[in-house]
């Protein structure tokens, strides 16, 4: 019998993919704090797991995520940031948004459907966005008296600039595949039924690359938002040295010598 935690969120892997699926699509996917759990384990999970290089991101349903459950909180039936009972100490280590930009494995997002607030700052946060034709992005937090909690007010002004950053939350607009993609938060828009097949592409091309080296170069992408160039350079360069004896470089090195596809163990 499945828990409620497995009912919110499925966690499955094929082929060295993991694809984890917001899994209550009767509420458009909003964040329960048994789906919040759920959802953050299964992410420590699949970035823990050696057999995993890439992990897909997506909602079952209509919905990618229409943010947080507000109707459970305003009703009492769940406990989150605007319940009576939000703790003022509350260790953020340990939620989505955290752990998404600490994890190692790439993380696709392919955004299904609507992804508002709380969703929208999930999709931000992963590596790399694929958008269905009817998916949107949804900034609506200061039209809700709120700010964007989980990420965004760090992120965008990172990944698309300050004044289309200031304009899309102070605005709190809603963004259309086809504008994301032309503001530079999504990479493609794909249409609805081809979309699953079009992540599972892409992280099956993510996947077939040495993995030691995928996870090496989103640790220093990350890590260079904070340094100075000549800081970033070393720190590259330090983890380049042992890279460069893994057994995966020397595969990709005889793979590229003979004129074949390499086999990479990850070691």
């Amino acid at each position: 019998m499945s828990t409620p935690e497995q009912d919110e969120v499925r966690y499955e892997v094929a082929d060295a993919v993991a694809t984890i699926t917001l899994n209550a699509p009767d509420r458009m996917n909003t964040i329960s704090r048994t789906m919040l759990d759920a959802l953050t384990a299964c992410l420590v999970r699949a970035n823990e797991d050696a057999a995993v290089r890439c992990v897909i991101l997506t909602g079952a349903g209509r919905a990618f995520c229409a943010g947080l459950d507000v109707r459970a909180m305003t009703e009492g039936r769940d406990t989150g940031i605007l319940s009576g009972t939000m703790r003022p100490t509350l260790d953020l280590r340990n939620t989505p948004p955290t752990v998404l930009h600490a994890m190692d494995k790439p993380v696709i997002c392919a955004v299904n459907g609507g992804a508002a607030g709380y969703g929208m700052d999930l999709a931000i946060g992963c590596d790399i966005r694929l958008m269905a034709q009817s998916a949107k992005l949804a900034a609506a937090f200061c039209k809700r008296g709120v700010l964007p909690e989980s990420g965004s007010t760090w992120l965008l002004p990172r990944m698309i600039g300050w004044s289309r950053a200031s304009q899309l939350i102070f605005t709190g607009r809603t963004l259309g595949a086809a504008e994301c993609v032309d503001w530079g938060l999504a990479s493609e828009v794909i249409p609805d039924a081809e979309l699953m097949t079009r992540a599972r592409a892409l992280a099956a091309e993510i996947a077939a690359n040495a993995p030691l080296a995928v996870q090496a170069a989103k640790r220093m992408m990350r890590s260079g938002w904070n340094e100075t160039f000549p800081d970033h350079v070393h720190h590259v360069y330090l983890q380049l040295l042992p890279l460069a004896k893994s057994e995966d470089a020397k595969e990709g090195m005889r793979a590229f010598a003979e004129k074949r596809a390499p086999k990479f163990e990850g070691r």
